[in-house]
């Protein structure tokens, strides 16, 4: 529906345009060579870890153990770091739904009531700078459970993110958009969920890969303070015990783990906004 009312667009303002197709095969070389670079920048911060580690002796050797103890430490770690990990998935997957879904629902409905997107906006500035985690001993103090307090504490931080590019987004829409969407008898939630979310996804999805690593952030700091399991807690437990080498093993897993649902949240993004891409891509 999305490209309908673009390609309705086109036949407005296509006389005379000139095609500017992208080149088969650019953007797989751009991500191979953004690949390449990245490894190579990887070997050098281990090559030069290790040359002031096992090599040279620069570091201290309990602060900053060599990468032979820390691989030792990550295989025998990897059972406790993958229950870990499960540990964190439930608490980051249910706090980052709940955050996406109230942003986006009060977002869309803030935004489409000019007056309450006034009345509302300096209450976001108020609002959205205090950090979630200077909450943490209030929400574990006024919440039942551990638990709660955690995903409430990650609903804080990804709410906001949400919040804001929603009604950023519907604000900006291009008022051609509305205006086809008009032509084409779109209203209601037709109109919302074909034509209103779509032109607003990109500051949506921008708002939602800040919440991601904003969530994340969370997620560890509330593991360390207001549960016993978790990446966030084994990072903190082996920390108490001194053993540095477990910790810097817990913490390349957790990168490790951050980078793959990086990943994942770049393929729904690009998968989301193949419209724009495609219309970029063809002059539109």
């Amino acid at each position: 529906m999305m490209s309908a009312i673009i390609d309705n667009q086109d036949l407005r303002s296509r006389a005379g345009g000139k095609k500017a197709a992208a080149p088969r095969g650019q953007g797989f070389f751009a991500r191979w060579s953004a690949a390449v670079g990245t490894a190579l920048l990887v070997g050098i911060i281990l090559l030069v870890y290790e040359l002031c580690t096992d090599v040279f002796g620069l570091l201290d050797a309990m602060l900053f153990p060599g990468l032979g103890k820390i691989g030792a430490a990550l295989v025998r770690s990897l059972p406790q770091l993958f229950e870990s990990c499960v540990s964190s998935m439930s608490l980051l997957i249910p706090g980052y739904i709940i955050g996406a879904l109230g942003g986006i629902v009060l977002g869309v409905f803030v935004a489409m009531h000019p007056w309450l997107q006034r009345a509302v906006r300096p209450l976001i500035f108020a609002l959205s700078p205090v950090p979630p985690s200077m909450l943490t001993p209030y929400l574990i103090a006024v919440l039942p459970t551990f638990y709660a307090s955690s995903v409430a504490i990650i609903f804080l931080g990804v709410f906001w993110p949400y919040l804001v590019g929603t009604i950023t987004g519907i604000s900006l829409i291009d008022k051609k958009y509305l205006d086809n969407a008009e032509i084409l008898q779109l209203k209601g939630a037709r109109k919302l969920f074909f034509v209103i979310l779509p032109a607003a996804a990109p500051h949506i999805l921008s708002g939602a890969g800040t919440a991601l690593t904003f969530s994340f952030i969370l997620l560890t700091v509330a593991e360390m303070f207001a549960t016993d399991s978790g990446l966030g807690h084994f990072i903190q437990y082996y920390a108490d015990f001194s053993d540095y080498a477990r910790v810097l093993a817990g913490l390349f897993f957790t990168a490790v783990v951050f980078v793959c649902i990086m990943l994942v949240y770049e393929y729904i993004k690009r998968k989301t906004l193949f419209w724009m891409l495609y219309g970029a891509a063809n002059g539109r």
